[in-house]
């Protein structure tokens, strides 16, 4: 097995995907916020629009390795689900942003990240130069004081108490509300959308609802299109039985594909990372957008439906 050994890797349709201004986005050591800063807003999208970019991995996470090629490792991302593969989600990333991992023996624990960023400290409580970004889950050494002790793709390293949750395994944190999932949401409007994004430096649409999810404590499946077909079905034509927290599923016009996720934050406002506009997360009216019109189905996760 492999981990995520750089804040964020992104995973590419191909390795030929990458242009000339992504070579800040294939490095190790990588800067996102160099690579978004060099792009104009043309460019990002442009991610989308010639289907470059498929996912991203945060710092520590897993990966299987098929194989590979010219320096990049065609891989499956095992926790995140998708209709692609059944083992997880597929694509490639450089090598040179992974490393090999063993398991850790007999491990206390797992800590998440539970802040936007993280910043990691060398065992001698000097800061190591890598902030690493919310979401992220290492394997836990040990509590002491203020310190927890994890394990890295760096070797062992410290964090603060205050920044992370704790818990047995990774599906064992405490499970939250759907409701607090879209209120988590609310702690990152404004960051730059971004397609593929699944990191505290920028999300896409269905990048936001499963990071929120999962910060709440539940793994949903990472595709818009996959997840509704998850949770429990809501009528689409009452938004007065809607709930804070229940996800808005939008198809296209003319293909009838779903292509867009919101979460529903109570009032007829939606909360969800739009590539439209200013092309960032943003809390608005569902009536005022133009994804009104598209709307074509809601979906809950709820304790009573058996999916939290």
């Amino acid at each position: 097995m492999y981990s995520c050994a750089v804040p964020v890797a992104t995973i590419w349709t191909s390795p030929d995907s990458n242009r000339e201004l992504d070579e800040a986005g294939i490095a190790n050591p990588l800067s996102m916020n160099r690579w978004i800063a060099a792009m104009t807003l043309e460019e990002r999208f442009a991610l989308c629009q010639e289907k470059r970019i498929q996912s991203q991995l945060v710092y520590g996470e897993p990966v299987i390795v098929e194989f590979v090629q010219n320096g990049w490792a065609s891989i499956i991302a095992v926790w995140q689900r998708t209709n692609k593969d059944d083992r997880g989600y597929p694509g490639w990333v450089p090598l040179a942003q992974l490393k090999e991992s063993q398991p850790l023996n007999d491990p206390e624990g797992v800590v998440r990240v539970d802040v936007p960023k993280c910043q990691l400290w060398h065992l001698d409580g000097t800061p190591a130069q890598l902030v690493i970004p919310f979401n992220a889950i290492l394997p836990m050494i040990k509590e002491d004081g203020e310190w927890v002790f994890v394990e890295t793709p760096d070797g062992d390293r410290l964090v603060r108490k205050q920044d992370v949750c704790v818990a047995a395994s990774v599906h064992h944190f405490k499970k939250h509300t759907a409701a607090s999932a879209a209120e988590r949401a609310v702690e990152f409007l404004d960051l730059p959308y971004f397609w593929g994004g699944m990191s505290s430096y920028g999300y896409d649409c269905s990048g936001l609802t499963y990071n929120m999810f999962k910060a709440c404590g539940l793994f949903i499946s990472r595709d818009a299109s996959d997840q509704a077909g998850e949770g429990e079905e809501i009528p689409l034509d009452d938004p007065k039985v809607w709930k804070r927290g229940d996800l808005l599923f939008f198809a296209d016009e003319q293909s009838g594909h779903v292509d867009h996720v919101g979460f529903y934050y109570g009032e007829g406002q939606m909360i969800h990372a739009t590539s439209s506009k200013k092309g960032a997360i943003e809390l608005c009216v569902l009536s005022e957008t133009s994804y009104a019109n598209r709307l074509c189905a809601v979906r809950r996760y709820s304790e009573e439906a058996g999916i939290l």
